[in-house]
């Protein structure tokens, strides 16, 4: 799923967020009749961590467009950590995908070492960037200075302000055009799909496994309904309503964020004593609003401005790991005016190719569909929901602006279709901002052999495989033998679950380091 903007430009991670329009079928879905991959080369993995764990690493050439297999080609960079189970128990392969869209993958193979029982070593796990990211050739990127310090106030309360951020966001879009080229015509969710069938293929096997994150359950439900006899086992974790792909899906994040900033202000009450911002969610509120507001004149250091400040928090609102550094963070230049871990949690922006992911985000999106084109439906949109849930909603507006001016032309969202899927188990927790709840229930119908396990009342996204007996178990079973929990009537969740722990400062440790933490740790924030 989509991530704020000065994160996933610093940081190059990404993550996910539509626009109401008609479907078309999936038959009308561009495919790639005939294409045959030739072998992957493998070789030598360059990250520490994954020759630490013996993986092996190459690249996947494939067409840039698949109308014209035998035109211009790419290539894909992948991984794979081979299955440790012996041959007789072997599973086939795993593809993974860490959301995005526009986030790498080839650090998420380690994801199978952290599957309980032993469960992940029946599979060869297989990471890769999907088609303009990271290591694979070519990579998007546009203008890596986009998120700068001290940008103009996201909230366009002056007509100035809302014209230099259109101007803003027009600049990024044509310095995408410029420097895409071809690339930027095949970036949609279906070149993607068709570059996992490649995979396939160069990978000899009849069906696939996959575990995707966020975005990467929305690519899982576009491969399945093209491809429903090559599905085995598959786990979507943080799950996608392809019903709202794209804009409107934005919108609904930016109410259920407020709603988890509610939460995690309470959260910071509650630790007063740690923090000293405040005693009750609302006076934690005050103060984190009128901090924002004293940062338009006077940025922290000179550079943390009411963006940048709204930026680090977002975070706060996708998952609890990192509660502990944000409120440090808040409470420091609150209390003590030390802009420092501010600074540190920001990142800095400006590294040559640190705006890939979200090129890549915005080559995605702004092409699966089209987006509105005339402004005057996003301010409406926009100021309306700001009005209700203020936190993020024209940082997310902002974010995804550049989509009004995109230089390649969008088609149309495959109609997603499970009918014909075998089964597959479904995450999501109560409150996930980043794809909320309604989307796993949507899937969970439209795949009528589904399962979905309810992290009740959490507000993580994609937080499995992080420690949670409940709904690590399942997934364990599920990927050792098929097994799910029995389907329950009506629209509803069919197992629940602790969600991942709100931490305790006061405590010596927090987590337990390892599973998602690692995985965290390889490829950021999905």
């Amino acid at each position: 799923m989509r991530k704020i903007l000065a994160a996933t430009i610093a940081a190059s991670v990404g993550l996910l967020i539509g626009a109401g329009v008609v479907p078309v079928a999936a038959s009308a879905a561009p495919k790639a009749p005939g294409y045959t991959p030739p072998p992957i080369d493998w070789g030598t993995c360059t990250r520490a961590s994954l020759q630490a764990r013996g993986a092996q690493c190459g690249f996947l050439v494939v067409p840039l467009d698949y109308a014209k297999p035998g035109g211009t080609k790419i290539k894909i960079a992948v991984s794979r950590i081979k299955h440790k189970s012996s041959d007789a128990d072997y599973q086939g392969v795993m593809l993974t995908n860490p959301g995005g869209p526009g986030g790498s993958g080839l650090g998420l193979p380690v994801l199978g070492e952290f599957v309980p029982d032993g469960a992940g070593g029946y599979y060869d796990w297989i990471g890769f960037d999907p088609r303009g990211v990271g290591s694979s050739v070519p990579a998007l990127t546009c203008d890596p200075n986009y998120a700068g310090y001290n940008r103009p106030f996201y909230v366009p309360v002056t007509r100035q302000l809302e014209k230099t951020w259109l101007a803003k966001a027009k600049g990024y879009a044509e310095a995408c055009d410029s420097a895409g080229g071809a690339l930027l015509d095949h970036l949609k969710t279906t070149d993607t799909v068709a570059d996992m069938e490649s995979l396939r293929k160069a990978l000899g096997a009849e069906k696939i496994n996959y575990y995707g994150f966020s975005y990467g359950t929305y690519l899982g439900q576009v491969y399945a309904t093209q491809h429903p006899e090559r599905v085995r086992r598959f786990v979507f974790d943080g799950v996608v309503n392809p019903e709202r792909v794209w804009y409107k899906a934005n919108l609904d994040q930016d109410i259920q964020f407020d709603q988890n900033m509610d939460v995690y202000f309470g959260w910071i009450a509650k630790y007063d004593s740690v923090y000293h911002l405040g005693k009750t969610a609302k006076e934690v509120e005050r103060k984190y609003y009128a901090t924002l507001y004293s940062l338009i004149k006077n940025p922290a250091a000179g550079k943390i401005g009411p963006d940048e400040w709204n930026d680090v928090f977002v975070q706060a609102g996708y998952y609890v790991y990192g509660w502990e550094d944000v409120a440090s963070a808040f409470s420091a230049w609150v209390n003590e005016k030390d802009a420092a871990p501010l600074l540190e949690l920001y990142g800095t922006p400006g590294a040559p190719g640190s705006d890939n992911g979200y090129a890549v985000y915005l080559g995605v999106q702004c092409t699966d569909v089209q987006w509105p084109t005339r402004w005057s439906t996003w301010q409406r949109d926009n100021w309306a929901v700001h009005f209700r849930a203020p936190f993020m909603t024209w940082n997310n507006a902002w974010y995804n602006a550049p989509c009004i001016n995109w230089g390649a032309k969008a088609g149309k969202p495959v109609e997603i279709n499970g009918k014909k899927v075998p089964p597959i188990l479904l995450i999501s927790e109560t409150e996930d901002a980043a794809t909320p709840y309604e989307g796993a229930l949507e899937v969970r119908q439209r795949f009528p052999k589904s399962v979905l396990i309810e992290g009740v009342g959490g507000t993580t996204h994609s937080g499995s495989l992080n420690g949670v007996a409940c709904t690590d178990d399942t997934i364990a079973a599920y990927l050792a033998t098929g097994a799910l929990p029995d389907r329950v009537r009506g629209n509803r969740s069919d197992k629940q679950c602790e969600p991942n722990p709100q931490p305790d400062p006061t405590a010596v440790t927090t987590f337990k380091a390892g599973g998602a933490d690692e995985v965290r740790a390889e490829i950021g924030p999905r």
